[in-house]
């Protein structure tokens, strides 16, 4: 078993605190990508350093890239003729896996892919299917996954392809963000039954006009023109998901928590946080650039279709087993193909510690229950540890196995976890 970690129990004592967030992980990767495929540098303010940004630049890099880190953080990017052989490690990062190939595509030269035994595991073969559709030669294993190497020749020239995303949106946007700088652009037609996360797909389309790049959106088709980016002096928002286990510690404890530069407008799923914790029970209210949440203690159930944010689930679960009646989180079936199976982990942990947790194909029915100490797993997924902790504030005694995993996304989550339950910044 992994080192425990003592997760901080509060209980009913008032929270009082303002905590500030790293720059968002989607916002921050694709951020890297477009600066790549510009014509001339970029410099990127407040990105995210954790592992997830570390992984993506270490391919960009890889690939010919030149990529610098100033001492308060801000990276430039600097476009260089993309070539091989290069070898790049995509960890577990669902970006890297998937936005990086149709990058290494236009490469000159031998790039081979791998990463941590689970990455083998996630879906992949959409975004190899649709490289070999635009002519990409692609050596892999009969189950379209990782390890897998591409016989780069070059710029690609695009086309009309066919994607089933119903997996994951980010099939969509590694397509996308590699369209402008195609000969002929691409056409993106999602075949599948359903498409999840369509907020990171909106974000990416975003992004891309941002750069001036032509967007044609019509009912699961997207078309993206060829188009010479610029490089630009780009500011990265703070990661809104990430901001969940902190607005929820107010909600949990009650007291007030106060999220710094929380912006007004933005593509990120996480700003539905706001709607959601309001009918949770929590009050929620802008004042300033910042975003305050108080909390009284006590939370409400929810029924909710989660499809579109379904990374927020861990931390509306969590609430969910502390609240004071029934919850069913729907539509998040594609969180089994996340860094775990998200759906059974919850139910399996939350149940271990004496929930009532019901597992179905698509939802999870959480039944509040009084809940006891023991080890809370967290199968190498920042959201279970976050979610852990959260539960923790509550519970005396809950240990969250592998709490370093968190720095997938949060540099040093247990330092800010101290830190909000000291009433610091």
């Amino acid at each position: 078993m992994s080192e425990l970690w003592s997760a901080p129990h509060r209980g009913s004592e008032p929270i009082n605190a303002i905590v500030t967030i790293p720059g968002s992980k989607s916002v921050t990767n694709r951020a890297l990508i477009l600066a790549a495929l510009c014509q001339s540098p970029s410099l990127l303010r407040k990105p995210l350093h954790s592992r997830d940004s570390a992984l993506m630049i270490g391919g960009l890099r890889a690939l010919g890239v030149g990529i610098e880190q100033a001492a308060n953080g801000d990276l430039t990017v600097t476009p260089a003729p993309l070539f091989g052989p290069a070898g790049i490690d995509v960890g577990n990062a669902g970006t890297v896996m998937r936005f990086l190939p149709p990058v290494a595509a236009m490469a000159n030269g031998l790039i081979h892919f791998d990463g941590d035994a689970r990455s083998h595991e996630r879906p992949l073969g959409p975004v190899i299917a649709a490289l070999e559709a635009l002519g990409v030669s692609i050596e892999h294993g009969s189950r379209y996954s990782l390890p897998m190497t591409i016989n780069a020749h070059g710029q690609l020239k695009g086309g009309r392809v066919e994607v089933d995303a119903t997996s994951s949106s980010q099939f969509i946007s590694a397509l996308l963000l590699v369209a402008p700088a195609t000969k002929e652009g691409i056409t993106v037609i999602h075949t599948g039954t359903s498409l999840p996360s369509m907020p990171h797909i909106e974000m990416t389309i975003a992004m891309l006009r941002e750069k001036g790049v032509n967007v044609e959106v019509s009912e699961n088709t997207w078309v993206v023109h060829p188009h010479q980016m610029q490089g630009a002096d780009f500011v990265v928002e703070p990661d809104l998901s990430n901001a969940a286990p902190f607005m929820g510690a107010a909600m949990i404890c009650g007291g007030k928590v106060v999220i710094t530069d929380w912006p007004r407008a933005t593509t990120q799923p996480g700003d539905q946080l706001r709607e959601i914790f309001t009918r949770m029970g929590a009050d929620l209210r802008f004042v300033g650039n910042d975003l305050e949440i108080t909390g009284t203690g006590r939370i409400h159930g929810i029924d909710i279709d989660l499809h579109d944010v379904g990374e927020l689930t861990p931390s509306i679960a969590a609430l969910c087993a502390l609240a004071d009646s029934p919850s069913y989180l729907r539509g998040i079936g594609h969180l089994r193909l996340h860094e775990t199976d998200r759906l059974k982990a919850l139910a399996t942990e939350i149940n271990a510690l004496g929930g009532d947790v019901v597992d179905e194909p698509t939802a999870l029915r959480i039944n509040p229950r009084p809940l006891h100490a023991d080890v809370f797993h967290t199968y190498e997924d920042h959201r279970l540890a976050t979610a852990g902790a959260m539960l923790g504030l509550s519970i005396n005694g809950i240990e969250v196995e592998d709490i370093a995993t968190t720095q997938k996304t949060l540099p040093d989550f247990p330092g800010a976890w101290s830190q909000l339950l000291r009433g610091g910044q």
